[in-house]
């Protein structure tokens, strides 16, 4: 599998046909399509470009079946979503994994049960380093 922090940045859209086929492990753009469309009545052509340019950024590999074609994901959910955060703490918050936190804990739509579990991760991870 490539490494997600070599490949282009995801857009909302681009993250959502990802999202499906890393639930799926493969998907045709059929598939895909029927999907989106009883979501939000997208286009079947809107959703085959979309994948075209996930396979044109690296994201996406196919094969042939049946005169279709089967697309998988060359990267890890995952590892796509560790890259990702990485960028956007280097680009919003300068690089500070901190600033994220916080601004994640000062926000209050986490929950008491989330905060704790980010606890009990700070506090294993404090173990790990020492």
């Amino acid at each position: 599998m490539a490494g997600a922090s070599k490949l282009p940045a995801l857009s909302d859209a681009q993250w959502e046909i990802m999202n499906l086929i890393w639930d799926r492990e493969s998907c045709t753009v059929s598939d895909i399509w029927k999907i989106l469309n009883q979501r939000r009545g997208v286009s079947r052509n809107t959703v085959q470009t979309l994948i075209v340019r996930l396979e044109e950024k690296g994201w996406l590999s196919h094969r042939e079946e049946e005169s279709s074609f089967v697309y998988v994901p060359t990267v890890s959910r995952e590892e796509s979503q560790q890259a990702t955060v990485a960028r956007f703490i280097q680009t919003v918050f300068d690089g500070s994994p901190e600033g994220l936190v916080l601004t994640l804990l000062q926000d209050k739509t986490v929950s008491k049960s989330e905060a704790e579990r980010i606890r009990k991760l700070l506090k294993s991870h404090g173990k790990e380093k020492s």
